[in-house]
C-alpha cells in the first residue's frame, strides 16, 4: 500500500525558504526502524509521521536523519498545514497531536497556524567544557533548558558570523545549541535572533527551530518584559516565528508552504 508523504517548507509564507519538513501521513503504526529509515531518506531535518489517535487527533513521532526527538516545531506547523489542505481536517477544526511532550495543539489564526507548545525555562548554567570554545563567541550569558544549551552574545553580528565546530559540539550531552542576541536594529525588526545547532542529533545547523523559540521566548519575554515577541531565525534560508508566552505554555505562530507530494511505495 502506498503512503501518502509531504514536504513543507515551515515558517515561511514562500517557497524555498523557512524549514523544510516530511510529513507522512499513516493509516496505522509502524516500526520506528522504518520511520528512521524514511527520515533518513528523506534527510530533512525532521521528519513527522501521523497515525490516527484512538480517542482523538493523531499520535505523532519526530525523527531526524539520525535518531527520534521528543520535540519539534516545525514540523509539528508542517504536520497541521499538510491535515487542513488534504482535507484530513476542516478548515474549522483544530489539529490535536499526542506527543513525547504531552498533547499540542494547532489552530488558524489571523492567516497564520498557531501551535501551543510547553515553556523551556533557561536557568543559568557553567558551560560545558568546550562549549564556548566550539562556538567560537564571547558570551553574556550562558544557561541550559531540559533540552539544550542557551548562549547568549552582545550583537547580531556575532550570531550572524559564528562558525561552530560542528563535531566539538556532538560531544555535549545536549540536544543541541541556542546561540541569540538582539538585533541590530532594535527599533525597526525582530525582537530577537537565532541560530540552533544540533550536529548531535544529525542536524548541524538546523534552519528554523520551533522548539529552541520554547525557551527563546519566556527568556526575552521576562528581559523586555512583553509577552508578545517576534524571532528570526538567522540560518540561511532563514525564517520568522512570532511568539506569545502565555504561563507555562508559548504559542508559536507561523506559516508553511507545501512544496512536494508523493507516495511512498
Amino acid at each position: 500500500m502506498s503512503v501518502p508523504i509531504y514536504t513543507v517548507d515551515a515558517f515561511t509564507d514562500r517557497p524555498f525558504a523557512g524549514n523544510p519538513a516530511g510529513v507522512c501521513l499513516l493509516e496505522t503504526p509502524r516500526e520506528a526502524a522504518w520511520m528512521q529509515a524514511i527520515a533518513a531518506e528523506m534527510n530533512l531535518s525532521e521528519t513527522a509521521f501521523l497515525v490516527p489517535h484512538p480517542g482523538d487527533g493523531f499520535d505523532l513521532r519526530w525523527f531526524t536523519p539520525a535518531v527520534e526527538v521528543s520535540l519539534c516545531g516545525h514540523a509539528t506547523l508542517a504536520s497541521a498545514h499538510v491535515l487542513w489542505e488534504s482535507k484530513t481536517l476542516s478548515e474549522r477544526e483544530a489539529a490535536r497531536f499526542h506527543t513525547q511532550s504531552g498533547v499540542l495543539t494547532a489552530a488558524r489564526k489571523n492567516g497564520a497556524i498557531e501551535l501551543d507548545f510547553p515553556a523551556k525555562e533557561v536557568l543559568p548554567s557553567d558551560a560545558a567544557p568546550g562549549l564556548i570554545e566550539a562556538l567560537g563567541v564571547e558570551p553574556t550569558f550562558v544557561g541550559r533548558n531540559a533540552l539544550d544549551y542557551f548562549v547568549e552574545v552582545a550583537r547580531e553580528d556575532q550570531v550572524r558570523a559564528a562558525t561552530p565546530d560542528h563535531a566539538r559540539l556532538a560531544r555535549l550531552e545536549a540536544r543541541g545549541v541556542i546561540l541569540t542576541s538582539r538585533p541590530a536594529d532594535v527599533n525597526d525588526g525582530p525582537d530577537f535572533v537565532s541560530r540552533f545547532f544540533a550536529p548531535g542529533a544529525g542536524v548541524d545547523e538546523d534552519p528554523v527551530t520551533g522548539s529552541a523559540h520554547c525557551a527563546l521566548a519566556p527568556y526575552w519575554a521576562a528581559k523586555l518584559g512583553r509577552n508578545e515577541l517576534t524571532g528570526r531565525q538567522l540560518s540561511a534560508r532563514g525564517g520568522t516565528v512570532r511568539v506569545r508566552v502565555n504561563g507555562d505554555r508559548v504559542m508559536l505562530g507561523g506559516q508553511a508552504v507545501t512544496v512536494l507530494k508523493g507516495l511512498l511505495l
